[in-house]
């Protein structure tokens, strides 16, 4: 995925309504707050209205904080999610869990 603006403004739309139903199984409301360049915060909601809004919507169920650095990473090589989040460079709070769903829409 390229650069944490287009990834959230064309990608991940993109591929949410490209499956409606995947998206809504998996049933939560993200926050994504990027710091850098082309970051910015989003809400990601895959419950009621799926879809990807800018800035935060204020009903995020788990709140996901990274550099635009570490989401290039991240994106290039899904795998190494874990690896950064042990390292400390995503920060995830609210649900932890829900963001391991993230990958099936996504990722």
């Amino acid at each position: 995925m390229p650069d944490p603006h287009f990834s959230f403004t064309e990608v991940i739309p993109r591929s949410i309504e490209s499956d409606i139903d995947k998206a809504k199984a998996v049933d939560a409301v993200f926050l994504f707050k990027v710091n850098g360049e082309d970051g910015g915060i989003w809400t990601v909601n895959m419950k009621d209205a799926p879809g990807v809004s800018e800035g935060d919507a204020g009903n995020a169920e788990c709140i996901i904080e990274l550099s635009a650095a570490d989401w290039k990473a991240m994106t290039e090589k899904p795998g190494s999610a874990m690896q950064l989040f042990m390292q400390g460079k995503i920060r995830v709070t609210g649900n932890a869990l829900l963001a391991t769903k993230l990958q099936s829409v996504i990722g």
